[in-house]
């Protein structure tokens, strides 16, 4: 089982290094499908598509997702609609990725392993 799952995620408030890109390949490795990206300022961010049947299934998914970012105290940034969902998962007070994304990301994608 992936150990990412049974952590939590910690408050961060900045004043800690994001992680190196050694790290976030390391972490990567631990959660199935996400892409590392960089945004407009280069700061990494995770990113996963997910594809549904219909809306109705894509807005439940967003809202399982929902209770799990409210449960950890952190929140990607989501876009859905009919069929699909993308989500990004960041930590905005060190513009950039921590274990917190990727404990996040991990429990997200056990929505659907459930």
């Amino acid at each position: 089982m992936n150990d990412l799952i049974n952590k939590r995620c910690i408050p961060c408030e900045g004043g800690v290094s994001a992680l190196d890109v050694s790290e976030i390949h390391k972490y990567q490795k631990k959660v199935d499908g996400w892409d590392i990206k960089p945004n407009e300022k280069k700061n990494y961010f995770l990113e996963k598509n997910f594809k549904f049947k219909n809306f109705k299934d894509s807005q439940n998914f967003v809202n399982n997702v929902s209770d799990i970012s409210e449960k950890e105290g952190h929140h990607p940034d989501i876009t859905f609609g009919w069929g699909y969902v993308r989500i990004n998962i960041t930590t905005h007070a060190i513009e950039g990725l921590s274990e917190n994304d990727f404990i996040l990301a991990a429990k997200i994608d056990q929505i659907l392993n459930v």
